[in-house]
């Protein structure tokens, strides 16, 4: 499904960070009574009404003088409204319309975004009254909350969810499978999207963080249409700081979560690093399937073990992870690139898989009864059955009379066994254990 995308704006200390919290039902971000706190802006999943959305908290900033304060609010408000779907303009009823919600303010009425003006701190009808001078923002109706308590806030979430557009048909005119090119900045992904299409879709230079957008491209191979994802670079949080990259990040995940597998691309020249593993890690989150590409295959020095020496030292590095296939690749001199898209294809169909009820248990079951699950309690744990009850992603269940006492290490092995009879290669599996 599309990710539909709610934006919290606002001055410092209006409560958009306690308002996200909420939201996403998690202390995700830090709340402080300090403005200018959240300086590294965050994002969260949410629900309301079994409508999915993100939340993203733009944060506040610390100025240095009042001009560079407004020219830094007038650019996280502006890139807000281009790529939110609803806008919550967070305002604080304690302190009054000020010079900045009126800034704010200008710009919104210059969008045509579906804004919420959202006062915050209402924790009482005894301050029913304070709404009444934000009317003269220009914004429309006032929705009084208190973000602490929830207070009322299920009634503005009522509006929020009525303006949010249905992208579920979407997904279900296009059967092509969707391919997100993902990695740090500078590793090539736009390379190897012009590789593949065969010409310049997306623009290349020597200068990390190039693409700032999601671009999608259509890619005819083996009478076969799919669509490519060329994403601005992941970076690690503390190294986004513009507003641009900020939302940058966010269209890469909302990219991740739109597409069936994710190609993620490495440096060969360095190799797998911290940060590739995070991004590894985006896409284990949002259950998507995995082909992991070395780049750059044709600069670095080699000889015939050198590609079998860093496949295994990837996979020593990812224990965990040794299920997703990777490939060595040039983007520059198109070696190997449409093994890419083979094994993309192949990870698709994994993902797709269906196992029967007795395919599962006449596997598994033996093999649970040769190994069984233990307990530092000492109470017996039964494993009765097992069953694959969803694909795209697979999720199996295995039905037993303790399920709160599986260790991790177990379920560990009962992953393991599941790929060694059924593959799933390059699939993140999600073991489920209930009560029989």
């Amino acid at each position: 499904m599309k990710s539909n995308i709610v934006a919290i704006i606002g001055r410092p200390n209006v409560g958009k960070s306690t308002l996200f919290n909420k939201l996403v039902e998690k202390r995700e971000a830090i709340t402080h009574p300090t403005s200018g706190v959240t300086r590294d802006r965050i994002y969260g999943e949410a629900d309301w009404a079994g409508v999915d959305f993100t939340v993203i908290d733009t944060g506040g900033f610390v100025p240095e003088s009042e001009d560079i304060f407004e020219a830094a609010i007038r650019e996280q408000v502006t890139i807000a409204l281009e790529e939110a779907d609803v806008v919550l303009f967070v305002v604080d009823a304690m302190e009054g319309v000020t010079p900045v919600d009126l800034e704010i303010a200008k710009i919104i009425r210059k969008s045509e975004k579906n804004v919420f003006l959202v006062v915050n701190k209402v924790d009482s009808d005894k301050r029913d009254n304070l709404i009444f001078p934000f009317y003269s923002l220009g914004i429309g109706e006032p929705f009084p909350i208190s973000a602490v308590s929830g207070r009322t806030l299920g009634d503005l979430l009522d509006e929020v969810v009525k303006v949010l557009p249905n992208k579920l048909v979407e997904d279900t005119v296009d059967n092509r499978i969707k391919l997100a090119i993902i990695g740090k900045p500078n590793v090539g992904k736009s390379s190897l999207v012009n590789a593949l299409l065969g010409y310049d879709r997306a623009i290349v230079t020597p200068i990390a963080g190039t693409t700032r957008d999601s671009v999608d491209s259509i890619l005819k191979y083996n009478k076969e249409e799919f669509i490519l994802i060329d994403t601005a670079g992941l970076r690690r949080k503390s190294k986004v700081k513009e507003n641009i990259e900020f939302f940058s990040t966010i269209r890469t995940l909302k990219s991740v979560r739109e597409c069936d597998v994710a190609i993620v691309l490495l440096d060969g020249q360095t190799g797998l690093e911290n940060q590739d593993k995070r991004i590894i890690n985006e896409a284990i989150n949002y259950r998507k399937g995995i082909v992991l590409v070395v780049n750059k295959w044709d600069l670095v020095e080699k000889d015939s073990n050198t590609a079998k020496k860093i496949e295994d030292k990837i996979k020593e590095d990812i224990k965990t992870l040794d299920y997703i296939p990777i490939v060595f690749t040039s983007a520059k001199t198109k070696q190997r690139i449409y093994k890419i898209i083979d094994l993309a294809k192949q990870v698709y169909q994994e993902r797709i898989k269906t196992l029967k009820t007795s395919e599962l248990n006449d596997a598994i079951l033996p093999e649970i009864k040769k190994n069984p699950p233990s307990s530092s309690t000492g109470v017996e744990i039964k494993i009765n059955y097992i069953t694959q009850i969803k694909s795209k992603p697979p999720v199996i269940a295995f039905f037993t009379n303790n399920p709160k006492l599986i260790q991790e290490s177990y379920k560990r092995f009962l992953e393991r066994k599941i790929r060694n009879y059924f593959g799933f290669v390059g699939v993140p599996l999600l073991l489920q254990f209930r009560k029989k």
